[in-house]
């Protein structure tokens, strides 16, 4: 397999991605992402972070996070200071020095000590357990007592959080022609989805699924929707461009960084 970094730079710039745009989509800093194609591992906070780093690029780009952080351990990962220990034989092992034991004189001592509380302890409470037996049911009815409909109270009841919902890594889209339109359409990793149609009013294409879309139109003649919500394509005169990821719909102004199809003009 190729190096890592190898593998990251040659994706990004097969895909025409500044490092830049990375950087916004995945919230890693440009040097942390530098740092991860040069397989500079020592600026990195730490292997931790590395691995999770990789695998949030690797989505990005449309590539194996799992392949690459595997990868990633078999090459520079150092075995655990546990793991390094050498094997003692078992007999070497369980060799220890014996406790010394509490005399058995003191052990029954402090058992009768013990007894004796008890019992006084034991004395002392049925002796104020006459006016304090009302009091004492009260609070057991209390505690367990039920609201106005029936309902058990459900004071000191603690709610469990909602765990945060994970970050979507792709996202669906499906294109909807209002009118005649050209549309270029592909997905991560230079995937060819739609190879320079043109589609008439009512045609869909879709829906298909990616960590990235670029999709080039001809025209305003048609509708994105983008994980079920639907966008609507403004005026245009020279066509228009657009970068889809799991958590935005972008229009690109550069026209270079539009995808090119087999019959795009």
């Amino acid at each position: 397999m190729p190096d890592i970094g190898t593998t990251l730079r040659e994706a990004r710039m097969r895909q025409r991605i500044d490092i830049s745009e990375i950087e916004s989509e995945t919230k890693i800093r440009a040097k942390y992402l530098r740092a991860l194609e040069n397989e500079e591992w020592d600026l990195l906070p730490g292997p931790t972070y590395v691995k999770s780093f990789l695998r949030t690029y690797a989505d990005a780009l449309g590539l194996d996070g799992k392949l690459l952080i595997e990868e990633y351990k078999l090459r520079h990962e150092r075995l655990s200071d546990v793991e390094l220990q050498p094997i003692a034989p078992p007999g070497q092992r369980d060799r220890r020095r014996p406790r010394a034991g509490i005399p058995r004189g003191w052990l029954i001592a402090f058992v009768i000590v013990g007894l004796l509380a008890a019992l006084y302890a034991i004395g002392r409470n049925n002796g104020n357990d006459g006016g304090g037996g009302d009091a004492s049911n009260t609070t057991v009815q209390t505690s367990t007592s039920s609201s106005s409909d029936g309902t058990p109270a459900a004071s000191g009841t603690h709610k469990k959080k909602k765990k945060a919902k994970a970050k979507p890594k792709h996202a669906t889209l499906t294109v909807v022609a209002t009118g005649q339109v050209y549309v270029c359409l592909k997905a991560a990793g230079q995937r060819t989805l739609v190879n320079g149609v043109i589609l008439t009013g009512g045609a869909r294409k879709g829906p298909y699924k990616s960590s990235r879309f670029r999709v080039r139109l001809g025209n305003a003649e048609a509708r994105l929707v983008v994980n079920g919500k639907s966008h609507s394509v403004p005026a245009v005169a020279n066509g228009i461009g657009y970068e889809i990821t799991p958590t935005k719909v972008r229009r690109v102004q550069n026209q270079a960084r539009w995808p090119v199809c087999r019959s795009s003009t």
